[in-house]
Order: structure tokens, then sequence, then C-alpha cells
């Protein structure tokens, strides 16, 4: 930052070198303010705002690490280099632990000093900046959240925001795919942990003999491949949030190393005796019921109720009625759109596999589908409600002449009808019968896999066997 955009307050009590200083200062540039001691010195940092402050440490009254005291309380955004007599390394190592970014010793000469205060504003305005960075790029993304407007996520919120304030460890259990990791993102950012590290493992994608050293780092040599040191993801989580994802996966041989790092804070790398502590809030989450597994002896019970302090049970999407069609619109990207069979196929599907399956089903549809527009023909066959047929017969397949005007016959009924009808017409030649219904080739090949046949399986039929209804009578698809 150039010397003559830097506001500089000079904090000293000795008036002559105070007097130097700011006529040295001024001279290259800065827009200097002087205070003889701590009381001034706060009046003028509540009166506006600077970028450096000079702090002497030995000054009367209100000490240099009594003023850099009320500046950190205060939350005074300034950059603050101390000033320390000869040989007063203590005073100096405690000014840096209060927040000072830098220290000279006196006697110091006014052009060293104006070096280092020109390296505490270049400090203070790439933190400010990382900070507004940090603040557009949050600005900028979504946020994971829960969507839904069901009543069992209503109670997930609510007990959302009654755990995140607090720094107790959690424990987020569900089936795969319900968001256990959006919960705890969620946690974390509501939690006064927003804005700290957030740092994520899965057990259950990790080999057993990997999943130690991922979490507390190992020393060079302590295994065949270590080559280096590697800090572990509770050092690296220190001072933040750590997101143990399926920890029913975690080795029993484990569980007390994670219990003592939970409950102390210390911990060792693999192949270390140096012990080290961390300070670190844990989120853990699990589909599997964890009593049971202690129960079986697959889970420490120490272990479970460490980390079980506050429990959030997420609901499967199967019990969260009306969820659905708020996923799809909420998943579905514009310009695209689904047909009312579609979503109703969606709204009754049981959703095994949860949100996640949900939206793997909207992002394969968007791919299949022609238009903007996802039809059932553009979903998966499981989502359909048709008894899967094994393979077509014309002489069992096709429903009687008499059937089709009965008030039991459904419209997607009489559409299979046709479509088989005009692929026996045309021999089995599928381009042939696409041309003839209108409709692309893929598709055909489609709505054969949701009327469970087997392309492969038609053979040439003549049209007298199979003269059932005509197109003119009924619907194209």
């Amino acid at each position: 930052m150039p010397a003559k955009m830097v506001k500089l307050l000079l904090v000293e009590d000795e008036d002559d070198f105070r007097d130097a200083c700011g006529k040295w200062m001024r001279q290259r540039g800065f827009d200097v303010e002087e205070a003889g001691c701590g009381a001034d010195a706060i009046s003028k940092l509540e009166q506006m705002r600077f970028d450096v402050a000079v702090l002497d440490i030995n000054m009367p009254g209100m000490s240099g690490l009594e003023l850099l005291q009320r500046i950190r309380d205060e939350d005074f955004d300034v950059e603050v280099l101390v000033l320390t007599g000869e040989n007063s390394v203590a005073s100096a190592v405690a000014a840096m632990k209060l927040g000072a970014c830098d220290f000279l010793s006196k006697p110091c000469s006014l052009r060293e000093l104006e070096h280092h205060i020109g390296l505490a504003s270049d400090r203070g305005r790439l933190r400010r900046e990382n900070l507004q960075l940090k603040a557009v790029i949050s600005r900028s993304q979504r946020k994971p959240d829960l969507i839904g407007k069901s009543v069992a996520i209503k109670d997930t919120l609510r007990m959302i925001e009654k755990v995140a304030p607090t720094d107790s460890p959690v424990l987020i259990q569900g089936e795969s795919g319900t968001g256990k990791e959006v919960v705890a993102r969620m946690i974390q950012r509501s939690s006064q942990l927003c804005g700290k590290s957030f740092v994520t493992i899965n057990c259950a994608a990790l080999p057993e003999q990997l999943v130690e050293s991922e979490l507390f780092g190992h020393q060079k040599g302590a295994f065949t491949g270590a080559t280096a040191e590697k800090a572990g993801l509770f050092e690296i989580a220190d001072g933040g949030t750590l997101f143990i994802d399926e920890i029913g996966e975690l080795p029993l041989a484990l569980q007390p190393k994670l219990l003592r790092v939970l409950e102390d804070g210390s911990m060792r790398r693999v192949g270390s005796h140096q012990e080290r502590r961390v300070e670190v809030r844990l989120i853990a989450a699990t589909n599997r019921d964890l009593s049971r597994e202690v129960a079986t002896g697959n889970f420490r019970e120490d272990l479970y109720y460490r980390i079980n302090v506050l429990s959030i049970d997420l609901p499967p999407l199967r019990d969260r009625q009306g969820d659905v069609d708020c996923l799809i619109d909420h998943f579905l990207p514009s310009p695209w759109t689904i047909d009312s069979s579609a979503r109703e196929a969606m709204n009754r599907y049981a959703w095994p596999g949860n949100v996640r399956q949900l939206m793997n089903v909207l992002r394969r549809a968007t791919v299949l589908a022609e238009h903007d527009e996802i039809t059932l023909d553009d979903l998966p066959r499981e989502l359909d409600y048709h008894e899967p047929m094994t393979r077509f017969d014309l002489t069992s397949d096709l429903l009687d002449r008499s059937a089709v005007g009965s008030s039991k016959v459904r419209l997607d009924e009489l559409t299979r009808v046709h479509v088989l009808e005009v692929l026996a017409n045309e021999g089995g030649n599928k381009a042939a019968a696409a041309r003839r219904l209108g409709i692309h080739r893929r598709k055909l090949y489609r709505m054969l896999e949701r009327f469970g046949t087997n392309p492969e399986d038609l053979g040439t039929h003549s049209q007298d066997q199979s003269e059932v209804c005509s197109s003119e009578t009924l619907p194209v698809a």
C-alpha cells in the first residue's frame, strides 16, 4: 500500500521520539496521528480507522500490553507493531500472543521502523481483501439446505437451531442419501465456529489402515510409504469443526484413540511420541444403529455416549409427505419441466436411496429426454408402477377388441398395445416403427423397456394376427 494511503497511529510517551518519528513518517507520505498515552490512543481509535498502530510497550499508566489487550477486546481493525526495550524478549512474546503482527527493539532507526510499518500495512490489506473475497464467495455459493415442508423436516430444522449454537458433539443418524452432510454443514454454519475450518472424512471410503493416518497424521518413516510427515485432520480442523461420516465404520482398534482426543484434546501422530493438543467440535454421522452396534460389541459404549451428546435423526424421504414435489422443483434446472405422469410416478415411488437417488434420477432424465420436458419414458423403469412384462407375445399381450372400449382399460395400456402392434406390423423393424409412430427411435427403445419388452425378442408378425386396433383410435406416445 502506498505510504500516502496508510493511516498511522503513533503511541509513545517520550515526546522527542514521538515528534521525530511523526515528522519522518509525514515526510514519507504517511497520514499520522500521535498519542502520548494509552487513554489518548483509545480515544483516537474510537473516532477514526487506522491501518497501523505503533505502540511503545513501556508507558506509564496504561502499558502497551494493556493497550493492545483493549484493542483486541474492542475489536479495532488495525495492525499493531510494538516497540520494546532491549532484551525484552518476554514482552515481545506476550505482545505477539495478544495479536501484534511485529515488534522492534528500541533504539531502532526510523528507516527500519518505516519498513516494518509498510509490511504491517500490506499484511492488513491482504487480510481485509481475503475476508472480502470469502464473503463474496459465501454469498455467491448456493448454501446446502434441507428442502421440504413436511412435518418431519420442520422438526429436524428446529432441532438444528437448538444444537448449532452449542459446542457439544452431535450425532446425525439416518439412511444413506438423507442429507447427513448437508445437516452437518448447516450446524456449522449456524454455530460460533462459522467461518472457521470445516473438515470432513468418510470412514467407509478409506481402507482401515489409512483411517488412523488421515485422522491423526503420521511422522516420516512411520510406515511403508510415509515419505514425509503429515498433519492429520484433527490438526487441520483445530479451532473448527470435524465431520466424521459413517463413524460406525471406524475400526474398533482406533476407537479408544478417538475417545481420548474427544475427552481432553490430546493426540499423537502415527509413529510419534510427541503429544499434541487440539480443540475441535465433532459432528458424526452414521446410517447404522449404533446402539445395536454397541450391543454386538462392534462399537465402544463409552465412545457412543461421548459422541451422542446431541442427536438428530433424519427421516427417510418416504416418510416426508409432500417433499418430493419440493425437491423436484428445487433440483430441476431451468428451463426444464416435468409432466404430470412423471411427477405422479416420482411421488408414488418409495425412494430407497432417498434424496440422493432423486437427484440422480433427475440428472439422468435431463440427459435422456429429447426436449426440455421430462416424461414417464425418461424415468428409470423401477419408478413406473406397471408390472414388468417378460417378453412380447402377440397372442397374449395384446388386448381383446372387446376390451378396448372398457372403462377399466388405462390410456397407457392402450398406448402400449398400439406401439407393440405398429412394431409387429413393421416386422420388428424399430426404425420403421418409430417413423410410423412419429417418435425418435431412442424413445421407442425406452418405451419398450418400460413395457418390459426386449426388442431383440420381437419377431415378425403378420398384420392379420395383430389386427386389434388402429392408429386412428389409439393415442400415440
